[in-house]
């Protein structure tokens, strides 16, 4: 919906149903934001959570209309339900095609227009897996829903790493890096940096995978083989990127400064000096969707679930950037 009177409308997934989902979605419609805020997932479980929390919350099944005000605490649903009982906490591999249901329907629901952006709740993969579904992430997911490549990149205040790869062994990371990823990737970045996040004419930089950037060959040879050889290609194309930058050095303040966004190379290469500096603040954003996807920086929290006390802050956070780059779309 292009007219800016009408709230955009935020499909939110509840994730995995033992976990903190349906609270810090029930906390989130419960503040002001400026959204019509729709919940895929349970709606027993929301309303479970939101009294769990003290939050009176008020549901309405979503009939597609775009709405212009939404009163705090009021959360429009598309049910779908949870085949087994659910205790906080504890996982069921019973429940596990209901979350996979969930995903499938919220991404459905954006790819066909219905929705302005998605923001998820985590999930848990391992149960997910353990129920005999394979299942990688959230990003894989969306990426085989839509047909499309992506590239994952969480964003913080004054930081935003996009990965090479996502959620690999660390003994499968060299093989994964080649320069084709890479330039795939690298141009999925700075596009969206471009489209989504209003960056004009960004400046990435890219991480080496091995320390000290190889030493020039004495501590690995992918920085010269692979990813220099990358960045050139993509340079002569006019992309403005750094790099192979030393990782140990690459997140100083003043790098920081210069930088619009980072490539790491693997998942905990760039992710815990993110998490570290904006933990609760940042966001997981998907980026070469045909859709604004964003979810939080955390997992399900089972050891807090359903005592009416878990963060909404990473929760809030996605929202809000959801409605700022799909605005942009």
């Amino acid at each position: 919906m292009n007219d800016r009177s009408f709230l955009p409308r935020l499909a939110i997934s509840l994730g995995e149903p033992a976990g903190i989902g349906s609270e810090i979605v029930a906390a989130l419609a419960a503040t002001g934001i400026s959204a019509d805020l729709i919940a895929i997932g349970d709606k027993d479980l929301l309303l479970l959570a939101a009294q769990v929390r003290g939050i009176a919350l008020e549901l309405e099944a979503d009939d597609g209309r775009w709405r212009r005000k939404r009163a705090p605490g009021s959360l429009r649903y598309v049910h779908v339900p949870a085949p087994a009982p659910v205790v906080p906490g504890r996982l069921d591999v019973r429940n596990a095609p209901y979350v996979i249901e969930m995903l499938a329907r919220a991404a459905d629901g954006c790819l066909e227009g219905e929705f302005d952006a998605l923001v998820t709740a985590p999930v848990h993969k391992g149960i997910v897996n353990d129920a005999g579904i394979a299942f990688t992430g959230h990003t894989e997911f969306f990426a085989e829903r839509a047909r499309c490549d992506v590239a994952m990149l969480l964003a913080a205040p004054g930081l935003r790493v996009a990965l090479a790869t996502t959620h690999l062994p660390l003994a499968d990371v060299p093989g994964a890096v080649t320069a084709a990823a890479l330039v795939r990737i690298l141009r999925i970045v700075y596009n969206d940096l471009r489209h989504r996040f209003g960056i004009e004419n960004p400046c990435i930089g890219v991480l080496a995978l091995n320390p000290h950037a190889g030493e020039g060959g004495h501590l690995g040879h992918e920085e010269i083989d692979v990813i220099a050889p990358a960045l050139a290609a993509l340079r002569a194309d006019g992309m403005r990127l750094e790099g192979p930058l030393s990782a140990d050095t690459a997140f100083v303040p003043s790098q920081r400064a210069r930088l619009d966004a980072y490539l790491a190379m693997y998942h905990d290469q760039g992710l815990p000096v993110l998490k570290a500096l904006g933990f609760g603040e940042s966001v997981n954003v998907t980026l070469g969707l045909p859709f604004v996807r964003t979810s939080v920086d955390h997992g399900t929290a089972l050891d807090v679930a359903g005592m009416g006390k878990a963060d909404a802050s990473s929760l809030i956070a996605a929202a809000k950037l959801a409605m700022e780059l799909a605005a942009r779309a």
